[in-house]
């Protein structure tokens, strides 16, 4: 998040949520967006395939197509420009690259972004101008937006939407993600993607390479590695031959399970690393058995970028073992020794080469902890980054972005489109929540949901089983009839390993910077089962 949670509660006069059900999927985020609703009057714009809870608390619901950000945003972007609602200042002192775009959005007229979301031209131009117009307009996203083979595209423009409008860089403003897992953020902050080291320092730029093989005393490769998609493609080339997976169940989150586990069969060697027998570890040659959150120490780094200790409360069952002594004694045993004697220290060698952490230590992080970038032990963190409008790369660059329809779409033989997502009561492959039997008794399975005309349509009464069905494969679940959904959308959860509804899901269309699959749309065919 570029602004801090606090925020969309008191600060922000406007907040537009898209591809995020932030009640479900962040419950405390929600509720502070309720409250400043409800109490001080915020304007709410929502903007999602399905009538969600916010909806009913939105000024202004776009309930679009699955797949039609773009459209969508750059509709809202043609009214702000064609109206003058645009911050000419904030561009002129602080972007570049505004004709570029400008020209791109001339045409997504709100009647052309109507026909491609199915939006009324008339809330496009109703939820521009409440965006455009507020002292303070905060824009929210979560996987909604990004789990399309355009994610990148659908952040660029909500980046345009909010430069347009000067809203970045002050309180109550900015693009802000809300990141699916507690740690998701301190995880990519420390290097767990494949194209950076700590602090998104690049792996091919040689300076901070020299920096890391200088206090590792190796030498490391100056090729990025592969995102786990690309890996389980590899694996099922045969290319790869080991993955070694922690904290990860590909079993259940991964798109097209068939591919998955093909892959899996095909490795020589598997090692899962995890706090219970997951569907993958069950795939494993070595499962390591690892402590939870409350059987050790460190430090998580929440959506806000918060970094805050962890302290251990209990002490791990059995033969379970923090992370980093199961990884420290793994590579001494395999001829590099890592020998750490505390979490407390480890931390000390990330401040030493993670700038935006380097004035941090499990001292100052007593509290509430510290908001990074915190570059000096005198910085009391950063609660909204790009103050005034300055920018990492100096100004701001717009991104000129075509919409480019999803890759799979509706035809003759699989005329609805699915998309996915969560519930508030289970939590990603529900291999924790599942084991809770007081949530598990609120959703004990999957269902999917389609509208009241589908169901009329093909004689399917609520509650009853259905088979859903892709070019990928079919699962089957219980029928939810819900006003929610539109005509032509159904809408499942992927929690269930029994109806694992990434059964279904698209393997093929990727993001082409990011490789993050497109989870969120795909076609699909409903039948009743007799």
């Amino acid at each position: 998040m570029t602004n801090s949670i606090a925020e969309l509660e008191k600060d922000a006069d406007c907040i537009f949520l898209i591809g995020t059900n932030t009640t479900e999927n962040h419950p405390v985020i929600g509720m502070k967006i309720k409250k400043n609703v409800l109490y001080n009057k915020a304007k709410l714009i929502v903007a999602d395939p399905r009538n969600i809870d916010l909806a009913d608390y939105a000024d202004v619901y776009m309930q679009h197509k699955p797949g039609t950000d773009v459209a969508l945003l750059n509709g809202m972007m043609n009214v702000i420009i064609n109206e003058n609602l645009m911050d000419r200042e904030f561009i002129e002192n602080n972007t570049e690259g505004y004709e570029e775009m400008k020209q791109v959005v001339e045409k997504y007229t709100p009647e052309y972004a109507s026909q491609i979301t199915g939006v009324p031209a008339e809330d496009i131009i109703k939820a521009a101008r409440l965006y455009a117009k507020a002292d303070a307009a905060s824009l929210c996203y979560a996987m909604g937006l990004t789990q399309h083979s355009t994610g990148t595209d659908n952040v660029k423009s909500c980046c345009n939407l909010a430069m347009l409008t000067g809203n970045i860089g002050r309180p109550g403003t900015g693009v802000n993600p809300l990141r699916g897992q507690n740690n998701v953020q301190g995880a990519c902050d420390m290097g767990a993607l494949p194209v950076v080291f700590t602090a998104y320092q690049k792996v091919i730029d040689e300076a901070p390479r020299s920096k890391f093989e200088a206090a590792w005393g190796v030498k490391l490769p100056d090729k990025n590695g592969l995102t786990l998609t690309a890996a389980i493609n590899k694996a099922h080339e045969g290319e790869i031959k080991a993955l070694y997976v922690m904290g990860e169940n590909p079993m259940v989150s991964d798109p097209d399970l068939a591919h998955v586990e093909e892959a899996l069969q095909n490795l020589e060697f598997l090692v899962v690393q995890d706090i219970f027998l997951t569907e993958t570890a069950k795939f494993a040659d070595v499962v390591l058995p690892a402590a939870s959150f409350a059987e050790k120490e460190g430090t998580f780094t929440n959506t806000e970028r918060r970094v805050q200790r962890v302290r251990k409360a209990v002490d791990p069952p059995g033969q379970a073992r923090e992370d980093w002594k199961i990884i420290g004694d793994l590579a001494s045993r395999m001829g590099y020794p890592m020998k750490y004697s505390s979490s407390e220290e480890i931390f000390e060698e990330i401040r030493q080469l993670t700038p935006s952490y380097a004035g941090m230590n499990y001292k100052r992080l007593e509290g509430r902890g510290l908001v990074w970038p915190c570059p000096a032990e005198d910085h009391p963190g950063t609660p909204y980054l790009h103050k005034d409008g300055k920018f990492t790369r100096g100004k701001g660059l717009f991104s000129p972005v075509e919409f480019i329809a999803p890759a799979e779409n509706p035809d003759e033989e699989y005329p609805l489109i699915l998309t996915t997502g969560r519930s508030l009561y289970h939590y990603h492959t529900g291999t924790m929540t599942r084991r809770s039997a007081a949530l598990d008794k609120h959703v004990p399975e999957n269902w999917v949901e389609i509208s009241p005309v589908l169901a009329e349509k093909l004689k399917i009464a609520d509650g009853e089983r259905v088979k859903l069905a892709t070019r990928r494969g079919s699962i089957e679940l219980k029928a939810l009839v819900t006003d929610g959904i539109a005509e032509n959308v159904v809408f499942t959860l992927f929690h269930f390993a029994e109806a694992a509804a990434n059964t279904l899901t698209n393997a093929d269309a990727l993001d082409p910077v990011a490789g993050i699959p497109e989870y969120k749309v795909c076609a699909a065919r409903l039948e009743k089962i007799i």
